[in-house]
């Protein structure tokens, strides 16, 4: 068995660029030669539909694994993205955590079924990368619980910061109670506009507060970003000269970078 690494993307905030990080974080690592999981944990569905796989081809969904129905093998599906596969949503996840809150694991039940994957899988993925939904639920914390490290997109904005706090709390609590192992692995910045002088203050005051937490890479405001979603591709597929995709290649190589220091550690 490879040794894989699990990083949950996760904000509470909307709309600062998660799930589009977390496909085309994944496409770029594939592109240089790693096996990627993305597994889809917002009940909107939006990583899945970005990858290109409408609603009716997601027979097996992250609420099946949830709740017991199906292994999360049985629920990984290919993508038109070499080396990225997924592991799709549904808005069933929506009463996941009703559904899971008598279950005395309910906290664990993502971490069980990756261990269970990884174990039986003869091509286990090197990075598993877990888009969460933008709130603290049962949902977050079981991708917190089952993830090496959280990766938190931090949009460009005057009130970036604004909750920050309650995240890393968020992160203390689960360290403490579920999973020892859980780091902050970075902070990428989004939809940056080099135009705006207010973006360039909130990155100066972000590196500031968070020092070398906060990846180098900046990810900028872009249209091309904008539509691949609706193409059902990551931008990179979509347009692989465009600013966002060049910016998703560093930011891969960055994470990589930073996993070796981490390993070596």
């Amino acid at each position: 068995m490879t040794d894989v690494r699990i990083l949950a993307i996760a904000n509470q905030k909307g709309g600062v660029g998660k799930t589009t990080t977390t496909i085309n974080l994944g496409t770029a690592l594939a592109a240089i030669g790693e096996r990627v999981l993305i597994i889809d944990l917002d009940p909107q569905g939006n990583a899945s539909t970005g990858l290109g796989v409408p609603q009716k081809e997601r027979r097996q969904s992250t609420y099946d694994v949830l709740v017991g129905d199906v292994s999360l093998t049985e629920a990984v599906q290919p993508t038109a993205v070499p080396r990225v596969s997924l592991a799709p949503s549904t808005l069933d996840l929506l009463g996941a955590e009703l559904e899971l809150a008598a279950q005395k694991d309910r906290a664990l039940r993502l971490r069980h079924a990756i261990e269970a994957h990884q174990a039986n899988d003869s091509e286990p993925f090197s990075y598993i990368l877990i888009d969460c939904p933008p709130s603290f639920n049962l949902l977050t914390i079981n991708a917190m619980a089952a993830a090496d490290a959280v990766l938190v997109p931090l949009q460009c904005e005057f009130f970036a910061l604004e909750g920050l706090s309650q995240l890393l709390k968020t992160v203390d609590q689960v360290r403490s109670g579920l999973n020892p192992r859980l780091i902050i692995h970075g902070i990428v910045l989004t939809m940056f506009d080099p135009r705006n002088n207010l973006a360039n203050q909130v990155i100066s005051d972000v590196r500031q507060f968070l020092g070398e937490t906060v990846y180098q890479t900046v990810i900028p405001r872009n249209v091309r970003v904008s539509e691949a979603p609706s193409h059902g591709k990551p931008v990179l597929l979509y347009d692989l000269k465009c600013s966002g995709s060049q910016a998703y290649l560093r930011l891969a190589s960055e994470v990589i970078q930073r996993e070796r220091r981490l390993r070596a550690a």
